[in-house]
């Protein structure tokens, strides 16, 4: 696949996020119930990479265009280029965990997912933003996190606009989770 188709795919999978996993969520709903304490604990953990994330980023983080006005480089964002995205995919691999071990499928399909839809995304940033952008790029990691070993000055966590911001992931994952529990397959 060609650079150029990749980011196109990347850019019909991002205009249609907000449903696409949703088949795979009630594919998931039918399986047994196996490994729930495990699950969720992974759960909570990509939700608190999440809420770390937004916290810095702010309400950039639902916005359902291809912009951002700054690069943001604190918080997670200094260790990973895509901590919402690591989050989701955390998220979706305790789902998966919950549902063992048939549902352990969902985090490769979503991170193949997030694989076009970043291809997407990097493009329209470098083309925004430019040289802060690009070195930032260079400097910082797409999914693997790196430790850097100075801490730069970094602006406050907005815990505040981070709660306001994932009300909406919050209800998702109560309504996913409760449908995960009624549902035991």
């Amino acid at each position: 696949m060609t650079p150029e188709t990749a980011r196109s795919v990347g850019g019909w999978l991002f205009r249609n996020r907000g449903w696409l996993p949703v088949p795979l969520l009630l594919a998931m709903a039918v399986l047994p119930l196996r490994l729930a304490g495990p699950g969720l604990a992974v759960v909570a953990t990509g939700e608190a990479l999440r809420f770390w994330a937004v916290g810095h980023i702010g309400l950039a983080s639902r916005t359902r265009g291809d912009g951002a006005a700054r690069v943001v480089a604190s918080g997670p964002y200094r260790l990973v280029r895509n901590p919402l995205y690591v989050g989701n995919i955390v998220i979706f691999l305790g789902l998966g965990i919950m549902k063992w071990p048939w549902g352990v499928v969902a985090a490769p399909l979503l991170a193949l997912d997030y694989h076009f839809i970043v291809a997407w995304e990097e493009g329209n940033l470098a083309a925004r933003l430019g040289e802060p952008y690009r070195e930032y790029l260079a400097r910082v990691p797409r999914w693997v996190p790196a430790f850097p070993a100075s801490q730069a000055d970094a602006p406050a966590w907005a815990g505040a606009e981070a709660l306001r911001s994932e009300r909406s992931t919050f209800l998702a994952l109560a309504v996913v989770l409760a449908g995960m529990f009624l549902v035991r397959g």
